[in-house]
């Protein structure tokens, strides 16, 4: 498969599956963080998921997602699977995707889109406070997965699909920047830790 087959499905599985559950998270107080898990032998559809931290504040997207999958699927080969988050994953869920097995992940927002875009510094706080990481410190490719920035692999993409990718891009980020105003305006009263 070449590779802006791989990002158009991608950005569909982010546009199609993930936002809508994201706005329903959203609604009920939760930040905007979802993740899906793919097969790789076709990119179908095992399961997407939202922050669901009003629950419980460690259903992070990605956590919450690795928690609904093992739910589904009795002992799934992590192997055979492509993670994929809409922010670059925090430490507690980069750990959570490495426990579990993954061998890839790809992530659509990066940390700094986080912190400056949607006003949720947490990520980088964390891995500056705990770890002495500045940011992008972590070995992006290590013994256990490699992980790719899907703007990183637009940039990349073949010249001829390159217009599209930017543009269903340019469209997700729009409909993430209502969905963080609408979360941004609603925190005060939430009761999650680090809101």
């Amino acid at each position: 498969m070449d590779q802006a087959t791989l990002v158009k499905r991608l950005l569909d599985v982010i546009e199609f599956d993930i936002l809508p559950l994201t706005h329903e998270g959203v609604r009920a107080g939760n930040k905007v963080f979802g993740a899906a898990v793919l097969r790789k032998s076709d990119l179908s559809l095992v399961i997407a998921e939202t922050n669901n931290e009003t629950e419980n504040p460690l259903w992070h997207g990605e956590v919450h997602t690795l928690k609904r999958l093992y739910e589904r699927v009795e002992k799934p080969d992590t192997k055979d699977y492509v993670f994929l988050s809409t922010h670059e994953p925090c430490s507690m869920c980069l750990s959570a995707i490495t426990w579990a097995g993954f061998d890839n992940f790809y992530y659509f927002f990066s940390h700094e889109d986080s912190r400056d875009s949607f006003a949720i510094p947490h990520d980088l706080r964390i891995l500056k406070e705990v770890f002495r990481l500045d940011p992008g410190g972590y070995a992006k490719t290590n013994a256990f997965w490699h992980s790719a920035a899907i703007a990183d692999l637009i940039a990349t993409s073949d010249e001829a699909a390159k217009a599209d990718l930017k543009r269903q891009a340019a469209e997700i980020r729009a409909a993430y920047d209502a969905l963080s105003e609408r979360y941004q305006s609603g925190k005060a009263g939430n009761i999650i830790p680090l809101n």
